[in-house]
């Protein structure tokens, strides 16, 4: 009885092997045909990052903002404020000068802007501008404040 168990264990053993090496899946072989691991995108320098954000606020400021009321006007601009807000948090990340107590206030005024851009649109201005913000208050707002702190805090 034990050499049978035996028998049949090594059995299934060596057809698993088998059927492992036949489907690539055991073994070296000279052709590799996975892919190579994507390479994670190098994090811009901080003072790249601080410059490209602060073109596209004075470009967006320059075009003359979003001056037009009605929902979804200015949503190509809230998204052209958004990536280089994302690159600085990337640069700042990886910056090992300055620490994130340094970048604190900033990395706020960009997750508040991730937070209007989150909504998928623009949703224009209120009709009671007092009482109500929408996503642009978020993005917009939030892209000028966090240049006047750039401008507040230079980078040596």
């Amino acid at each position: 009885m034990g050499r049978d168990v035996w028998g049949k264990t090594v059995g299934a053993l060596v057809l698993a092997v088998t059927v492992a090496a036949a489907s690539g899946c055991g073994g070296s072989s000279d052709k590799d045909t996975s892919k190579p691991a994507a390479k994670a995108k190098k994090a811009p320098s901080v003072k790249a990052a601080v410059t490209t954000f602060q073109d596209a606020v004075t470009e967006f400021n320059e075009d003359g903002g979003c001056v037009e009321k009605e929902p979804g006007t200015c949503w190509p601009q809230m998204k052209a404020l958004i990536k280089p807000a994302r690159d600085l948090r990337k640069a700042a990340n990886a910056d090992k000068e300055t620490g994130p107590e340094f970048w604190s206030e900033a990395y706020a005024l960009i997750s508040t802007m991730e937070k209007g851009i989150a909504v998928g649109d623009d949703q224009g201005v209120p009709a009671s501008q007092l009482t109500s913000l929408t996503n642009r208050d978020d993005v917009i707002g939030s892209a000028r404040k966090l240049s006047d702190w750039l401008d507040q805090h230079p980078l040596s």
